[in-house]
């Protein structure tokens, strides 16, 4: 039943947001062109944020996990909204990388990007010590919070990474939460492929683009549920592939490597709208 409701309510909330944000008189901020030149909102992040995070936190089995689940939902969400507006200022568009938004921190300017960074950063270490550990140590406790805020915000920027193409980075949330979605926790993750799904059709019909605040959020709450579920050995590795592929994502692209494999570029096609 809990498994249900978490999955029934980030649907809805996801909706029922995208709804509202669209309505808005400000919503003419959110318009964004995408790569096929098509006019798509930004609605879609602020929805997904919402949806997922209030669906996972449904599904949370203390409350100590659903304060972990909006933290890292919530405040990943709104600092990338924050960069997806700010950032498509002239003045900030020319940072670009970690390394940019450094270099730009040395010349006196704190960056959209920036702040995201921090956020996400911030949000993915109180989530993880709200998560806690099940070692008695002190250090290796400390240990632990460390290797899952590392898996939240590396999650949180592996996603974003992928979404660059209309319902790739929803259906890399999927293909990876699928496997949470049995044993324990498993209604966290629900509630957040919930709203995921909900969204999926308008992301491939190009009516609307995630941004960072979806993404961010989507990556983060993964990064969460998986944490809950793991102990040392599992958050290692997993940190240990998000590092790799990030790193990975510096030198190649992740467009070029899905469209010279044939069987990821059909996955990666299948329901978008044709150019």
């Amino acid at each position: 039943m809990a498994f249900l409701r978490s999955l029934g309510t980030g649907a809805l909330v996801a909706r029922a947001v995208l709804g509202w944000v669209s309505r808005d008189p400000n919503a003419a901020a959110l318009r964004r062109t995408n790569f096929h030149g098509r006019a798509v909102t930004l609605a879609g992040g602020p929805a997904l944020a919402a949806g997922a995070t209030i669906g996972a936190a449904t599904g949370a089995a203390t409350g100590r996990l659903a304060a972990a689940a909006v933290t890292a939902g919530a405040v990943s969400g709104a600092v990338g909204l924050y960069d997806d507006i700010v950032g498509n200022r002239p003045d900030q568009k020319t940072a670009k990388g970690f390394a940019g938004h450094l270099g730009a921190l040395r010349e006196g300017r704190v960056t959209s990007g920036l702040v995201k960074i921090g956020g996400v950063g911030a949000a993915g270490l109180v989530a993880s010590a709200l998560i806690g550990s099940r070692r008695t140590g002190v250090v290796g406790r400390g240990v632990d919070v460390l290797l899952g805020a590392g898996v939240v915000a590396g999650a949180a920027n592996l996603l974003n990474l992928l979404d660059l193409r209309p319902g790739r980075a929803l259906k890399a949330g999927l293909v990876l939460g699928a496997p949470l979605l049995a044993g324990r926790n498993a209604s966290m993750t629900a509630g957040t492929l919930g709203a995921s799904a909900a969204l999926l059709p308008a992301d491939l019909g190009e009516e609307i683009m995630l941004g960072d605040s979806g993404a961010n959020a989507l990556g983060a709450l993964l990064g969460v549920a998986y944490t809950a579920r793991t102990g040392t050995s599992g958050r290692l590795t997993a940190l240990a592939v998000i590092a790799g592929l990030t790193a990975v994502s510096e030198k190649i692209s992740f467009t070029k490597v899905i469209q010279d494999t044939p069987w990821l570029r059909r996955l990666d096609e299948i329901g978008r709208r044709p150019a």
